[in-house]
């Protein structure tokens, strides 16, 4: 029991010895932990991490039956090794900081969100009926609906726009013989930022033979990025999303449609009926909950 108490009472002296910074530290480093966590949650992420962790036991292994030839050779690989994992992990990382840096401020997006989401149902109505048109003419198509990830190097590489979607426009923007219809169209926040955009290959050696430069193109992008990629065949007509790097081939207009609604407004279906809505959505509920009570 003696030995309890003086155990508990070496805790309690420690604990008193814990300041608001060191607490604050210690919040940091759990969150760089975690985020380090989300970033190696990729199966190719996963081996190097194992393989790291098997050669830093081998160097522990070493020093401590003091094979020093081996050890002085693992120390020095070492130093190389940090390098090497930066430019292993360099896409990972330009994620994350391309995440942090692009976060949206929460209150003007409480106010924005009402017309943005009308404005970003509109461009999904009109992206669909364009897909539904081209899929028909087998005419190639490739879209990008960005989301959190600004996609501004991405929009420099082509002609930058400022314009309502609609399928007379994406048609015209993708007609065989229009200057910019073999690259991608950019849009953010429902409107079309940009047209003829360059969009990066993906690396996947295990794609299907039978896709074209404009899916390894899509995938590439949904890689690199947050982004949803609509594909038009002009092979078949055949319509695509890519997202996450995974490639949903075939889809019909209908679904294609539910598709986009799901990935690109979540906030405007599900979230309100967790947090309450948004603040002109409770506003506009109170004014006309005051409008019917005279009324009646």
């Amino acid at each position: 029991m003696d030995k309890v108490l003086s155990i508990l009472g070496d805790i309690g002296r420690y604990l008193l010895l814990i300041r608001p910074m060191d607490l604050l530290d210690i919040a940091i480093i759990a969150y760089l932990v975690y985020k380090l966590l989300r970033l190696v949650k990729s199966k190719r992420a996963e081996n190097i991490l194992k393989g790291v962790a098997v050669f830093l036991l081998a160097l522990w292994i070493s020093q401590a039956l003091q094979l020093n030839a081996i050890n002085y050779v693992l120390r020095h690989i070492v130093e190389w090794g940090v390098l090497a994992l930066i430019i292993v992990f360099q896409p990972e990382i330009r994620q994350l900081l391309e995440n942090l840096g692009s976060r949206n401020i929460r209150l003007l997006h409480l106010f924005v969100q009402e017309e943005a989401t009308t404005e970003l149902q509109r461009a999904i109505d009109q992206t669909v009926l364009a897909c539904t048109e081209m899929s028909r003419s087998r005419t190639g198509m490739l879209i990008v609906f960005e989301r959190k990830l600004l996609l501004d190097d991405v929009v420099r590489t082509g002609t930058t726009l400022d314009a309502a979607v609609s399928s007379e426009l994406l048609e015209n923007i993708f007609f065989v013989k229009a200057p910019m219809h073999d690259g991608a169209v950019i849009l953010r926040n429902g409107r079309i930022l940009g047209a003829g955009c360059m969009l990066p290959l993906s690396k996947n050696a295990n794609l299907s033979r039978d896709l074209g430069m404009r899916h390894r193109a899509g995938i590439g992008m949904s890689e690199n990025s947050d982004a949803v990629v609509v594909i038009v065949s002009e092979e078949n007509g055949s319509i695509s999303v890519a997202l996450g790097g995974m490639l949903k081939r075939h889809l019909m207009p209908e679904t294609l449609a539910k598709l986009l609604r799901n990935e690109l407004m979540p906030i405007a279906e599900e979230e309100p009926d967790k947090r309450g809505g948004t603040w002109l959505s409770a506003l506009r509920a109170l004014w006309k909950g005051g409008r019917h009570g005279k009324e009646e």
